[in-house]
């Protein structure tokens, strides 16, 4: 007798650590941890077929859709494993063939039988292809068999309403409910958070984000929300601190190894962005995404030929439809400091520059490509090439009837400081013209006709700063520097021209301005030697 007692028992026990086990395996799916439910699992899949159905979906999950073929071939009369196979049709994209597995676990429902509607719903819910609308349904069945008891059930089924247009409020709805039932609460306090932070109640999903941590530790989502969250306001110090407590708790898939990665790039962390990825890449890890952020953090530190050779293996590598605006501007920029550290070279490399910046200008289809062409300018700026800065300026103005002052002046300056005097002219007078209230445009006029008339002998900049010097507008004040600009200039033209009484006048305001100024004192004596000798004869 006391045999069979101990063989009860252990059966039970037995019973228990195989209902934990595949709870866990469950648990680790829910969390995203697929090699950890495999792990939990593969002891009992071969004799448990609902520890080898979880198995099967950690390999659906990891995209070893052959690996979960078999697995859940292994159990045929199981409507787990059925409906595990219908997971693979849909995968396969046969979602008609699943479809009518799935309407056969349906069929044979019994009265009582709400895991299969569950399982059935799951089906369709974490698949591309199947109908919405039909998992929905069959969730709301469940539920209705089972008195909405179980928590997973909810989560799913507010999943699902996610899905679906204007589903957010139900969402929110059978999330709570779930957390109501306190069997799942992390799982569904991370939900919960997931759409506060959707809708911007920033406050509301921080503290649902708490519950879930609290709820259960080992629970990784709530860090990788607040990464991507934290990534998306541009607080990258905060995502990388988040991320790196969601990789402790994760399976440190390569993916979150990449977002790792590219949160260091993003957090300026550059040389160890590129040891990261190195690391992954000694790993046989070769995806171009790689090869973008290697080449992307080796401009920031300046390595631009490292920088080139790996845009050019990431162009090898990714598709034609999958590179994107960024990965142009870069190369443009790659190019352009390289045309800078390399004046053999130079013209090359400003061509190779513009051709790169030129793709990225066809290849973005937004009407208003002004953010676009800043960009293109900041790179310009970067590696001194001041005229095509201000090339990029007049782009600006050209394709927006609206352009502001600062585009207009921007325009003229920076073709004024590339020593594009022509273009610089037509700037300023463009500027002028729309903003007349505008003094600077006037003194730029001034400032670029005396770059041209460099000796001050054909008087191409007199008018214009007279006409500066004249404007009375109301909170303007010269600076002094502009000011002294304009005084040597005309005192300089006006002696260039024997014109004593002019030259005098500004030399007079040199000085004012600047007592010691030697420019100003050497014309004023050499007036005074001149006044002196001829009235000495």
């Amino acid at each position: 007798m006391n045999k069979v007692i101990v063989t009860v028992m252990a059966s039970a026990f037995a019973f228990n650590v195989s209902a934990q086990s595949v709870q866990e395996g469950q648990k680790m799916i829910n969390y995203g941890r697929y090699e950890s439910a495999k792990k939990v699992l593969e002891p009992l899949a071969a004799k448990d077929e609902l520890a080898n159905y979880y198995y099967g979906i950690a390999d659906l999950e990891l995209e070893n859709v052959d690996a979960a073929k078999a697995t859940f071939a292994r159990f045929p009369d199981s409507y787990y494993n059925q409906a595990g196979t219908a997971r693979v049709l849909f995968a396969q994209n046969q979602k008609d063939a699943a479809g009518k597995m799935l309407a056969g676990i349906i069929d044979k429902a019994k009265k009582k039988e709400w895991e299969k509607y569950k399982i059935a719903a799951d089906a369709i819910n974490f698949s591309k292809g199947g109908n919405i609308q039909d998992a929905i349904a069959w969730y709301e069945k469940a539920n209705e068999i089972n008195g909405g008891t179980d928590a997973n059930t909810l989560i799913n089924l507010g999943d699902a309403y996610l899905k679906t247009s204007g589903g957010g409020g139900q969402a929110m709805t059978k999330y709570e409910n779930a957390v109501e039932k306190g069997t799942n609460n992390s799982l569904g306090y991370s939900k919960i958070g997931d759409l506060w932070y959707r809708a911007q109640q920033y406050d509301k999903a921080l503290t649902n984000y708490e519950s879930a941590k609290q709820a259960d530790p080992t629970n990784p989502l709530p860090y990788k929300a607040l990464a991507d969250a934290y990534q998306r306001a541009g607080r990258y110090e905060k995502a990388l601190e988040n991320i790196k407590k969601f990789l402790e708790l994760s399976d440190k898939s390569i993916d979150d190894q990449i977002t790792y990665a590219n949160l260091l790039f993003l957090s300026k962390k550059y040389d160890e962005a590129q040891v990261k990825i190195q690391e992954l890449q000694s790993k046989g890890i070769s995806k171009p995404y790689l090869y973008r952020l290697v080449a992307y953090s080796a401009y920031e530190t300046k390595d631009y030929n490292k920088a080139l050779e790996n845009m050019g293996l990431f162009y090898s590598k990714q598709p034609a439809d999958r590179i994107i605006p960024d990965d142009y501007i870069y190369s443009g920029k790659i190019y352009s400091a390289l045309a800078v550290n390399d004046s053999v070279n130079a013209t090359k490399y400003n061509d190779s520059a513009d051709y790169y910046f030129n793709k990225v200008i066809t290849a973005d289809t937004s009407k208003d490509k002004r953010a676009l062409y800043l960009q293109i300018t900041e790179a310009f700026k970067e590696s001194k090439s001041y005229g095509k800065v201000g090339y990029w300026y007049g782009k600006i103005v050209s394709d927006n009837p609206d352009a502001t002052s600062e585009d207009y002046f921007y325009w003229g300056l920076y073709n004024y400081y590339g020593k594009n005097y022509d273009e610089a002219t037509k700037a300023f007078a463009a500027m002028r013209a729309k903003y007349p209230d505008e003094p600077s445009a006037i003194y730029w006029q001034a400032r670029t006709a005396a770059a041209i008339d460099s000796e001050s002998k054909t008087g191409g900049a007199v008018q214009f700063y007279k006409d500066w010097l004249d404007v009375k507008k109301e909170g303007y004040t010269p600076k002094s520097a502009d000011l002294m600009n304009a005084y040597q200039y005309l005192a300089y033209y006006y002696y260039n021209h024997d014109d004593q009484k002019n030259a005098m006048e500004w030399i007079n305001k040199i000085l004012e301005l600047e007592p010691t100024n030697n420019f100003a004192i050497q014309i004023r004596d050499y007036y005074q030697k001149a006044n002196k000798a001829k009235g000495a004869k």
